[in-house]
């Protein structure tokens, strides 16, 4: 006889709605295995500190509040395996989910693989991202107080980031590369603060080091080259919803790419949740994540409890 281990739960990605999810899952005794592909911690454990994450009243730095959710959830044994999910498949009481290494078989699953921030992919980018380029306003604003910033994005995050990293900064160049395409409510708020300069037709070039920080951004204004000294550049050209894998499923996903709930958190496929940023209507907060993968795990519970969950290996009696 052949033995097809399913597990309880499987979720897809190790972030902090995957992880907070987990906690919940595993104190019930509920089979639960992570599949991540890159970090364990999401963007948190990316992010050069954390200041607004509560409990921690001078600060977390994202890695070590990464690291604290995974320790968390291993102490009560979730297990976290690195794979690449390609495909999440229905098949009606058990879900099959595919990896570049192996299919995993669980009676629920919760898709929690966040996003990723939206690059501009010139030069610099990279190699000062966390020392002077950012993509969150309120994780990293506070570090530049009496600074003087670049903001890149003419939409409704990118103006919003502006208005709120002027409670630190002395001034902000706001770089929008046509026109400004936020709401009128905050183009009239922008159009009031003497702090934000902006620069329309203006695209970002390169953004330019020395001593390993930012002094400032070179690009083209009006087709004419340009320089806007800088501490700091923070970038809010949108994020990229992670569900590349699910192109070939039948989960509902909206114009974005981000993933359809309905307020239990459940997708349309019966038995697979969604939480975390990746989930359409997000909040894009830690908070609002670890939240949500309560959440989940909570509805999850009464989902296995509904359909008479079993823990255990399933024995396929047709096989030798």
């Amino acid at each position: 006889m052949a033995e097809q281990n399913v597990h309880d739960l499987v979720i897809v990605g190790a972030g902090p709605a995957a992880l907070s999810a987990a906690v919940y899952t595993t104190r019930e005794d509920i089979g639960t295995v992570l599949l991540e592909k890159g970090v364990p911690g999401g963007l948190a454990a990316v992010t050069d500190w954390i200041d607004n994450y509560p409990g921690f009243s001078k600060g977390i730095s994202g890695m070590d509040l990464a690291n604290e959710l995974e320790a968390q959830a291993e102490r009560f044994g979730a297990k976290i395996e690195y794979a690449e999910v390609t495909k999440i498949v229905d098949e009606g009481d058990t879900k099959k989910v595919v990896t570049m290494d192996g299919e995993f078989n669980a009676k629920a699953v919760l898709i929690a693989t966040g996003t990723d921030y939206k690059k501009m992919g010139v030069p610099g980018e990279q190699e000062y991202y966390g020392r002077g380029v950012h993509y969150c306003a309120t994780c990293d604003g506070a570090f530049y107080r009496d600074k003087r910033l670049v903001v890149v994005g003419g939409g409704n995050s990118g103006v919003q980031e502006a208005l709120f990293l002027t409670r630190f900064a002395t001034h902000i160049d706001l770089l929008v590369r046509s026109t400004v395409k936020a709401s009128e409510v905050l183009q009239h708020e922008l159009a009031k603060n003497d702090k934000i300069t902006v620069h329309l037709n203006t695209t970002v070039d390169e953004i330019v080091g020395e001593d390993k920080k930012v002094v400032k951004v070179t690009g083209q204004k009006d087709g004419k080259p340009a320089e806007f000294e800088a501490d700091g550049v923070f970038v809010f050209i949108g994020l990229l919803p992670n569900t590349g894998f699910l192109r070939e499923s039948d989960i509902d996903l909206d114009e974005f790419g981000f993933v359809k709930t309905d307020f239990s958190l459940r997708t349309n496929m019966p038995g697979v949740y969604c939480s975390g940023d990746v989930r359409s209507g997000a909040t894009m907060q830690i908070a609002t994540a670890v939240g949500e993968g309560a959440t989940a795990a909570l509805q999850i519970r009464h989902f296995l409890e509904d359909h008479g969950r079993k823990s255990a290996m399933v024995v396929d009696q047709t096989a030798e």
